[in-house]
């Protein structure tokens, strides 16, 4: 079974905070949801490969570390997931970026693929999947499936919001595939949003609604 890894440091359950006020307007919005990716992202990528090299400081040389950023990829649900990747490359500025298209039909509540563009060797990289609301998990689980169609082996998923509901799909579908999220909250109302969450992020984030 898949871990959850909930990462509730101080600073980012303050800035969800506001976040999830209905008075914070989008320019702020994003503002925040591209901070608290970026504190999330030293969680996600504790573990990321090193590799030595040599280096001459102002004092002498030694062997130094440094991240191999070309083993990482972003691969952001569109469109709320795009909210997160500007805070991952600024941890990881050589990260490779990806895009799989997914909305939710109003009706059916399932996800519906329109778009899916990836890095050519991404099978060969550790693929982080950013999506802010892990709601039902359908989206992100349709994500996931096609990533393993690509030959992804390292998945793990990236979400600032999760309801009980979405976290089970998700571990019961791809169990391994950890989850990393800031806050679990109550539960899914009948809309399939979550309760109490923070809206709908994508219209949040650019404004639309």
């Amino acid at each position: 079974m898949s871990q959850v890894h909930l990462i509730d440091h101080p600073m980012i359950q303050h800035k969800l905070s506001i976040m999830r006020d209905k008075e914070t307007g989008s320019k702020d919005f994003r503002q925040l949801l591209k901070e608290i990716s970026l504190l999330m992202g030293y969680e996600i990528t504790r573990d990321l490969p090193l590799t030595d090299l040599e280096i001459e400081t102002p004092i002498s040389k030694m062997t130094a570390r440094r991240v191999l950023g070309r083993k990482l990829a972003i691969v952001p649900i569109l469109r709320a997931g795009l909210g997160m990747v500007d805070g991952l490359l600024d941890l990881v500025p050589v990260a490779k970026v990806g895009h799989i298209g997914l909305y939710r039909n109003e009706k059916t509540h399932k996800p519906v693929v329109y778009y899916c563009k990836l890095p050519e060797d991404v099978q060969e990289r550790l693929v982080i999947v950013t999506d802010p609301m892990l709601a039902t998990g359908g989206s992100s689980c349709d994500a996931i499936v096609m990533l393993k169609e690509r030959g992804c082996t390292n998945i793990r998923l990236m979400c600032l919001v999760a309801a009980p509901e979405g976290i089970k799909k998700v571990q019961e579908e791809h169990p391994d595939v950890d989850i990393y999220v800031a806050a679990i909250d109550e539960r899914l109302n009948e809309d399939a949003y979550i309760v109490p969450g923070l809206g709908d992020a994508g219209d949040r984030i650019f404004g639309t609604k």
